[in-house]
């Protein structure tokens, strides 16, 4: 998780998604690429992490629940290919049902270095550290993102209670 405050999100995700993260270790990385990074290069690849955030997303409702497919970095404007990164479709031991699976979309998420108050692209999440995470080359990382804005700042923190 980047801050405390997500901390609230671990119930609902093992919840939506039915994973057992009884035994896991709770890891606040802090925001954006250099926090990532110091936080988590030590750690050991094979290592399976589970990213839980918020995001925010141009079309989907606020407090949809994404389990992301694919990570890419957020540059419109670049014409050159970026590499794809992929996640880890959670297939574990969890609770997770057919009634449970439609609670969430499953999406790919773009990593931008400042919050992204505008973007055409749709069917996606934004947020400020998994494509970070993922380029550390782990080979089981998972990411369950909860929508908390439609790239405002307004709603973000309306729906966070004033965290930041």
């Amino acid at each position: 998780m980047a801050e405390e405050g997500e901390h609230a999100l671990i119930d609902q995700a093992i919840e939506v998604f039915g994973v057992d993260l009884q035994d896991a270790t709770l890891l606040y990385t802090g925001v954006g690429a250099i926090n990532i990074i110091r936080s988590l290069q030590g750690l050991d690849r094979d290592s399976e992490l589970y990213n839980i955030g918020y995001a925010g997303s141009a079309n989907f409702d606020l407090g949809t629940w994404v389990e992301v497919t694919e990570v890419r970095l957020n540059h419109p404007n670049v014409t050159y290919e970026e590499p794809v990164l992929e996640c880890t479709k959670y297939e574990g031991q969890g609770t997770k049902d057919a009634e449970q699976e439609t609670k969430f979309k499953r999406a790919l998420c773009y990593t931008n270095c400042d919050f992204v108050l505008a973007s055409d692209y749709k069917d996606c999440v934004f947020d400020m550290e998994l494509a970070f995470i993922a380029s550390l080359g782990f080979k089981k990382l998972h990411s369950f993102k909860y929508v908390s804005d439609n790239l405002s700042l307004h709603a973000y923190h309306d729906l966070t209670h004033g965290v930041e």
